[in-house]
């Protein structure tokens, strides 16, 4: 009981923050887990996480990127591969522009190498605002490329999953990349080298049964909905009720999938402890 009257205590006390601190034409925006009313500058400053009840937004690539790499360290990888239409898909093409006008990109994977506490590493996004992060052709293919000028020049590997799965409109193009992604994560790992994993929410379907259970270590952000089918088609097809918080980041981590549940503020100061563990450790 007591984590829940801490959780209303928090609540009651953001509501005060705001009444306190608003200035009238500021914009509010409604938590969706826990109904609280937040200044929108105050989410922002928080990295998009609820300051009431620790909800974390889903938030871009881009922006994502720029919360854990160094400041003037970010070199985007392979730029040019949108995507494509191998099957030509009705009114997949039609689709794919709109929301490249809404996103600004180009598909739904940021690859780029960057640093982390000053330790150079490659990572890669998912941005689950392009066709819910799911996984085309061309998303595997920039990640294998990824994966790849990792292992090239022997760097770590951080990828943020945030998916819904395979794409359905590029069919068994699309399903191929999970054998393509893991293909190139076991030649990474062969060569001896550190691929940290970080599951968000959603991460599901083809991409869960992929590169984004692979890694050495696997973090995940509090909350994420994590594996493969959902927990509604599992209870249909069992026809039994499920634990609460099934599928979700903490009960994940009690049974030994996920590592660490992370929130977003402490992610970076994570990231560059391991990964400068992990150089220690190399050097040993």
């Amino acid at each position: 009981m007591n984590h829940i009257f801490a959780k209303r205590r928090a609540r009651l006390l953001a509501m005060k923050a705001i009444r306190d601190n608003y200035v009238p034409g500021d914009k509010l925006i409604t938590c969706p887990k826990c109904g609280a009313e937040s200044l929108r500058k105050t989410v922002e400053q928080e990295l998009s996480v609820c300051p009431a009840c620790g909800y974390h937004w889903p938030i871009g690539a881009y922006y994502r990127l720029s919360t854990i790499l160094d400041p003037g360290s970010f070199r985007e990888l392979n730029t040019k591969f949108p995507a494509g239409d191998p099957l030509s898909f009705p009114g997949y093409r039609e689709k794919q522009r709109a929301v490249q006008r809404k996103t600004g990109l180009t598909e739904a994977v940021v690859t780029a190498t960057g640093s982390i506490g000053g330790r150079k590493c490659v990572t890669g996004v998912l941005d689950s605002r392009f066709f819910m992060g799911s996984m085309s052709a061309a998303v595997g293919e920039k990640i294998t490329l990824a994966i790849e000028y990792a292992a090239k020049n022997k760097l770590p590997l951080i990828l943020f999953s945030a998916s819904g799965g395979a794409r359905m409109q590029e069919g068994i193009l699309s399903l191929m990349q999970m054998a393509k992604t893991s293909a190139a994560l076991a030649r990474f790992s062969d060569k001896g080298l550190f691929y940290i994993s970080v599951l968000t929410d959603p991460t599901t379907g083809g991409v869960t049964a992929s590169f984004a259970s692979l890694g050495d270590i696997i973090l995940a952000e509090p909350g994420a909905l994590i594996g493969f089918a959902g927990p509604r088609v599992i209870q249909q097809t069992i026809g039994e009720t499920l634990p609460e918080g099934f599928q979700r980041a903490e009960y994940q981590e009690e049974h030994g999938f996920v590592d660490a549940v992370v929130p977003r503020a402490q992610m970076r100061n994570t990231l560059a402890q391991l990964l400068r563990l992990h150089e220690k450790g190399g050097r040993a």
